[in-house]
């Protein structure tokens, strides 16, 4: 009797250790599904939130960047819509500290695509741009690569008069006509730090005029920026094409910026009306003006 009382209690407490380890196992299984649920779940919202963030980031943010990288020269006023899609007014400032800005008429527009590991900006200007104007950006190890894609006649064309937001001289000169630029592609390499040029772009100065002359008219300019296809600075060499005021020089640049040497001249007739121009544009040494930058 006794050793089947002691049987029916080892049983027993057999059977209810039995119990209880499978319902603690349970519980441990559901806790641990529970908690990969609840940190799958954050990690959805993360990523939901990251992607929100990417697709619907404002065009501000775009604007900001821009006008830090330009060192506050040139900014996407009134900015709207997203950095994939928007517009915005373009202003050019006299950089930190400047009360100048001139914006130009209309909204700028554009849009972002990806082209395999980079992007594609396209843009559009009512007022300034031939029609959209596609821009491509590659990013690499330790390097960027920034392509103006090519177009048949110009890119675009804007009031002379917008530069006038750049601050001096160009606010004292106030000047007329029309700044176009023309390229047949140029590619800009940025590698640590290194700035590297191919392609060339034109830079024409059509029918410019000044308060600082009575003139209507003073000439029209052309501005060769030529890349190197080596490891050298890009060139610079300003010509006039017509007008009471000569322009010439050459200059470089480069990682170490803009170098320009060049004069300004004018003819005797023409010289009492470009007097105050000629005092502005560089150092006078008698009948010329010596531009020196850099």
């Amino acid at each position: 009797m006794i050793f089947r009382k002691r049987s029916r209690r080892a049983f027993a407490h057999t059977a209810a250790a039995s119990g209880w380890a499978e319902s603690t196992h349970a519980e441990v299984s559901w806790d641990r599904s529970r908690g990969a649920a609840l940190r799958w779940s954050i990690a959805g919202a993360v990523a939901g939130a990251a992607i929100a963030v990417i697709v619907y980031a404002p065009a501000a943010w775009l604007a900001r960047g821009i006008y830090a990288a330009t060192q506050q020269r040139v900014l996407l006023a009134d900015a709207r819509g997203t950095v994939w899609s928007g517009s915005a007014v373009a202003v050019l400032t006299g950089g930190p500290g400047s009360r100048d800005a001139s914006s130009l008429p209309g909204r700028l527009e554009w849009t972002l695509l990806t082209r395999g590991f980079g992007i594609e900006v396209h843009a559009s200007h009512a007022c300034c741009l031939n029609g959209t104007v596609a821009l491509q950006i590659k990013p690499g190890f330790g390097r960027v690569t920034t392509s103006l894609l090519p177009k048949p006649d110009w890119v675009g064309q804007w009031p002379s008069a917008w530069l006038g937001g750049l601050g001096t001289p160009f606010n004292t000169m106030q000047l007329g006509g029309a700044v176009r630029l023309a390229s047949p592609g140029l590619t800009l390499d940025t590698v640590q730090g290194r700035l590297r040029l191919q392609g060339s772009a034109n830079l024409e100065l059509l029918s410019v005029s000044s308060r600082l002359t009575t003139l209507d008219t003073f000439g029209s300019y052309r501005l060769i920026l030529a890349g190197n296809a080596g490891a050298g600075p890009a060139t610079l060499t300003l010509s006039t094409q017509e007008g009471a005021l000569q322009l010439s020089g050459n200059g470089t640049w480069g990682p170490g910026g803009v170098r320009f040497r060049g004069e300004a001249t004018a003819s005797g007739a023409d010289e009492p009306a470009l007097a105050n121009l000629l005092n502005i544009i560089g150092r006078r040494e008698g009948a010329r003006s010596v531009i020196s930058i850099g």
